[in-house]
């Protein structure tokens, strides 16, 4: 595998996910390492990468903001190819990375290329702006999906995807009292940043097993 890539998990896995970070942190973040490692607790390899954008971060003080997530699709697609998985692939991200890797997981799964796509906080519209929707290419979705999302994640709802036309490919695992990182408030909800994680990554191997594996 290229050494642009963080590997989390074991060697001869059932299948490898690749995963792109948010906007704003880099893909060794204390929410991307606490969701691969909980997903490779379930069998998984996880491959996390970074946008040049960001790497460009860790030599430099100046910190320009993250560009347009269309523009990143070139480098998703690189990032594809350079893993070269010898197994199944999923494709996914947290935030900003997952809304990427959707928008280019069709022609991948038409191609044989990836089995499905693994969103951790889709984010259904920008913060306080509930009417920019960026859901219009999800209505059509074909690539077997899992969304796992917080109810009270600011990038959307549950009430607020309840609204949604989503493509009858997408799932989506609701996480009781979840932000964007799908962290809970444990004296509110009763559970913790680790108990949701589980939660997630036990839905991601079910999931995965019964819509992507088989």
């Amino acid at each position: 595998m290229s050494e642009k890539f963080l590997i989390t998990g074991p060697d001869n896995p059932p299948a490898t996910i690749m995963l792109a970070h948010g906007a704003g942190a880099p893909m060794d973040s204390k929410s991307m390492t606490a969701a691969a490692e909980a997903l490779a607790a379930v069998g998984f390899c996880v491959a996390r990468f970074e946008f040049a954008y960001m790497a460009a971060r860790r030599t430099s003080d100046a910190r320009k903001p993250p560009p347009k997530a269309e523009t990143l699709i070139p480098e998703y697609l690189e990032a594809v190819e350079a893993l070269a998985s010898n197994g199944p692939l999923i494709i996914g991200g947290k935030s900003m990375g997952g809304r990427v890797a959707s928008m280019v997981a069709d022609d991948l799964y038409e191609q044989g290329t990836i089995r499905g796509l693994l969103c951790l906080g889709y984010p259904f519209h920008p913060p306080g702006k509930p009417q920019q929707l960026r859901t219009a290419h999800l209505k059509n979705l074909r690539t077997p999906t899992l969304i796992c999302q917080g109810t009270r994640d600011e990038f959307g709802t549950r009430q607020e995807v309840a609204t949604y036309p989503l493509s009858a490919a997408i799932s989506v695992l609701w996480l009781e009292d979840g932000d964007h990182d799908l962290a809970p408030r444990k004296k509110i909800s009763g559970f913790s940043v680790g108990d949701h994680l589980a939660t997630m990554a036990a839905r991601a191997k079910a999931w995965a097993d019964d819509s992507c594996l088989r």
